[in-house]
This record gives structure tokens, C-alpha cells and sequence, in this order.
């Protein structure tokens, strides 16, 4: 299979050597363009070495590394992006799917082909921005930066090709094919800004948890992309059509649990629901798990960072002041203390979570959920270095309301993170779109008919009850 893959990607290289429309940029990119930079970081360097400022310019340097590694690599995105669609415009991609290979060597060798070439230039980019600093100002990088830029620059770099390869086979003209791309670049695009400020921050270790996150992204999106391939299909597709009635049609189909299948709300809770509970036990318990090491690296931060003895007031409340606290600068991310404005808040946080999970495989509902589950037991660790109970803590606080709010979180989070990964794997005989249309159908049951039952009850809860309760123990 990689004999035939790698046949594919000399093939590709080949034809793009050929293309002077692509030769051209890339050279301009790789050779003038570490040269702007390397006399940009020199003029900086003078610049603040007037005023004793040594700090600025070694943290500028791995920043300029990154951006010069990171242009080359753009070109990889509209290669792939012709991959396949652009064969197809061609007329020349008939006898591409005609070779005696199989779909996973095609596949992989356009991969490789779109990548490869500006890869190599992104490294001699590097390279040449390295020696003209080494030759100007003396200036060698640390070895691990330079490690860390490399790999950071691979990630990504594969990141947008897998993705634009997938975008490229399920598309039938290129500028369907461009305008899709805009979900490729835009979240690039973010992580390219938070990368520089950790780079000028000097947060060189939350590098490597960027490199992780990236190698999975990229294990995910050539799993997709291997499994959703069929040349069959893309030979067969002739136009990008939204048929809003087909959609709809199965849509309905998927609320009603079969085709023709009338509505029932006592078949819905009596069948269904348990059903789509049962059939997502694997989303539910990873959910569940990430909501115990949220809580666990909470107490983790804690014992690294206790509070001072006199932060005990901040577990002593006077209840005339209680339900105003909330309102005090510094308290603006929370609602106010009252069922509609926690109700609405928490619906609110669990549709953007389910919202961005669609654009990250399901990571980011996981990550918002725990991370105040993080700030619940770095609390509740707390407690007990300031003499108070840990149990007592949580059951004050958290156990009221919690019975209700934790389940609709994390079943909600658990059907945004099935969304999400619905494109990954699409079973046989379905199309990523539809396995897509399948989860986001689920999650809409799930959580009108759980989720915002148990959200309401928990509002109402945390508004009368829980207050109650933490000043009845922790009133003064």
C-alpha cells in the first residue's frame, strides 16, 4: 500500500514542480521572506537594547520562527484543496481512480504529494532565517524551541492538509472547495494567535500539550478522510445541491425513531430515550471521566497553590449580603441568583458548548465541562487546609442543586461530543452528513426533553434552596 502511495505523491510533486504558479510563491516565501524577518528582528533588537531591554528580542526570535515556518505551509492548503475536485475540473481524474490501487494508497499519496513540498520549504525557511540571524547578530536558539517550532509547524501543517483533502473529495468544483476552506483557516488562524502570545509569554511547555492536541487532530481528520473516501462517489457526484426537503425529510425521520413513525411523548421516554441512553453509554462514561479529572487536577492546583489562612472569611457568609455578592465587580461571569437568569445562563453555556464541539470532534464541549468542575474541587481541596470539611463543602454547595445539574451537563455534553465525532467514522452504508444529521437529531431529544427538564429544577433549586443551605451551615 505505501509502494502505491508513494507512487501517487512522485506523480503529484512532479506535476506541481511543472506549475510555475506554485514553484514561484514558494521560493519567494522560503528565500525573501526570512530575509524581512531576520532584518525586522534586528531592527527590533537595536530598537529595545536602547532602553536595557533584553527580554524582548529571544522571545521574538522564536515567534519570527514560527511565522516563517508557518507561509510556506499555507500553500499546502490550496494544494490539497485540488487534490481531487481539481482533477475532476481537469478532466483528469477518471484515470486517477482508474489505477489498480486501492482507495487508503490514493488517498494517503495525495495526502503526502500536498504537504511534502511546502513542508520542505517551510523547514529551509527556517533554516535560512536561523543562519542570516547566526551570521548578523551570533544569535542560536535553543535547541528544544527550535524542536518544538518544527514539530509545531508539521502539525499543523498536516492539520490543513488532511482537512482540505477531505474537504477537496466531497466537493465538486474548487470554489466550493475555497469556500469551505474557511473552516480550516479560521481555527488555524486562532491558534496561531494563542501560540504567539505564549511564545512572547514564554509558556514554552503548553507547546507540547498544543503538539499533542495537534497529532491527534491529525491521527482524526486521515481517519476520517480514509473512511468517508469512495472514488466511486466522487465520480458519480456532479453538483453541490441542498435539498432542504430531502433533509428535512430525514430529519424528521430520526425525531420519530422510524419512517412513518407517528410522535409519541410516552413512547419518547418509555423507548427512545432509553434507547439513545443506552446506545451512547461510551460518550457518557468518557464524559464522566473527564468531569473526575477536571475535579481531580482542581485538587491537584490546590495543594500546589493553598489559599492563605485569612481566606477563611470567603467561606462565611452574612446573609444579608449573600445574594448580592453576585453583583460585585469581579462576579460578572456568573447570573444572577435567580431561576431564570441560572436557567438561561446554563442552557446558554451548554448549546455553545455543543456548538463549538461541532468544530472540534467533541474536545471543546469535554474541556468546558471540566474546567469548572476544575474550579469545584481546587474549593473544595481548599477546605480543608482552612479547617473546614471538604464533604460538608460539597454538600452545602454543590450536592442541592447538583443532583439535577450535573447529570443534564454531562448528558448534554456527551450527545455534543456524539455531534461532534459523528463525522469520524460514519457506519457503513451512511454518509458523514447523514451520521451527522442521525447525532445532532439526538442531541436535540436529549436535550429538550432531559437536559432542559433537569436544568429548570436545578435553577430553582440553586436559587432557594441551595442558599438556604450554605447559610444555614456557614452563615455568621
Amino acid at each position: 500500500m505505501l509502494t502505491d502511495a508513494f507512487i501517487i505523491t512522485r506523480r503529484e510533486i512532479r506535476d506541481s514542480l511543472r506549475d510555475w504558479r506554485i514553484v514561484a510563491p514558494i521560493i519567494i516565501l522560503t528565500l525573501v521572506f526570512p530575509w524581512i524577518m531576520n532584518f525586522s528582528t534586528r531592527v527590533a533588537i537595536n530598537f529595545v537594547e536602547e532602553y536595557n531591554a533584553t527580554i524582548i528580542p529571544l522571545r521574538l526570535v522564536p515567534f519570527a520562527m514560527m511565522i516563517v515556518g508557518f507561509f510556506p505551509i499555507s500553500f499546502s492548503l490550496i494544494i490539497a484543496l485540488e487534490t481531487f475536485v481539481g482533477e475532476k475540473e481537469r478532466n483528469s481524474l477518471e484515470p486517477l481512480l482508474g489505477t489498480p490501487v486501492t482507495d487508503t494508497a490514493l488517498y494517503l499519496g495525495k495526502l503526502l504529494s500536498a504537504m511534502l513540498l511546502p513542508l520542505f520549504a517551510s523547514y529551509l525557511g527556517v533554516g535560512s532565517y536561523l543562519l542570516g540571524l547566526f551570521l548578523t547578530i551570533q544569535y542560536v536558539p535553543e535547541w528544544i524551541v527550535f524542536f518544538q517550532i518544527v514539530l509545531l509547524t508539521t502539525m499543523e501543517s498536516l492539520v490543513m492538509v488532511a482537512g482540505a483533502v477531505v474537504v477537496s473529495s466531497h466537493t465538486t468544483s474548487v470554489r466550493a472547495a475555497n469556500l469551505l476552506a474557511s473552516f480550516i483557516i479560521i481555527p488555524m488562524a486562532f491558534l496561531l494567535q494563542g501560540e504567539s502570545v505564549l511564545l512572547f509569554w514564554g509558556q514554552y511547555d503548553v507547546l507540547w500539550y498544543i503538539i499533542a492536541a495537534l497529532f491527534v487532530a491529525d491521527i482524526i481528520l486521515i481517519r476520517t478522510g480514509i473512511r468517508t473516501f469512495n472514488r466511486e462517489e466522487i465520480l458519480a457526484r456532479e453538483i453541490d445541491e441542498l435539498n432542504f426537503g430531502s433533509t428535512w425529510r430525514k430529519l424528521r425521520g430520526y425525531f420519530s425513531g422510524a419512517a412513518g413513525k407517528r410522535f409519541s411523548l410516552i413512547s419518547l421516554y418509555t423507548q427512545e430515550l432509553p434507547r439513545l441512553l443506552r446506545e451512547n453509554q461510551a460518550a457518557i462514561g468518557v464524559t464522566v471521566l473527564t468531569l473526575l479529572i477536571g475535579g481531580g487536577l482542581g485538587a491537584l492546583f490546590a495543594a500546589q497553590h493553598p489559599l492563605p489562612a485569612e481566606a477563611i472569611p470567603l467561606f462565611r457568609f452574612n446573609a444579608d449580603a449573600f445574594k448580592q455578592q453576585f453583583t460585585l465587580p469581579g462576579y460578572d461571569f456568573l447570573p444572577n441568583l435567580d431561576t431564570r437568569s441560572i436557567f438561561s445562563h446554563n442552557v446558554r453555556a451548554l448549546l455553545l458548548s455543543a456548538l463549538l464541539g461541532v468544530f472540534s470532534f467533541g474536545s471543546l464541549a469535554l474541556i468546558l465541562l471540566a474546567a469548572p468542575m476544575g474550579l469545584v474541587g481546587f474549593l473544595a481541596a481548599q477546605a480543608a487546609p482552612l479547617g473546614l470539611d471538604p464533604v460538608t463543602f460539597l454538600a452545602a454547595f454543590i450536592l442541592p442543586h447538583g443532583i439535577f445539574e450535573l447529570p443534564a451537563a454531562i448528558l448534554a455534553t456527551a450527545f455534543a461530543l456524539r455531534l461532534g465525532a459523528s463525522m469520524i467514522a460514519p457506519p457503513a452504508g451512511m454518509t458523514a452528513g447523514e451520521n451527522l444529521l442521525r447525532a445532532f437529531a439526538e442531541l436535540v431529544q436529549v436535550f429538550v426533553f432531559i437536559v432542559l427538564p433537569l436544568l429548570l429544577v436545578a435553577a430553582w433549586v440553586e436559587a432557594n434552596v441551595t442558599p438556604q443551605i450554605v447559610l444555614w451551615i456557614y452563615g455568621r
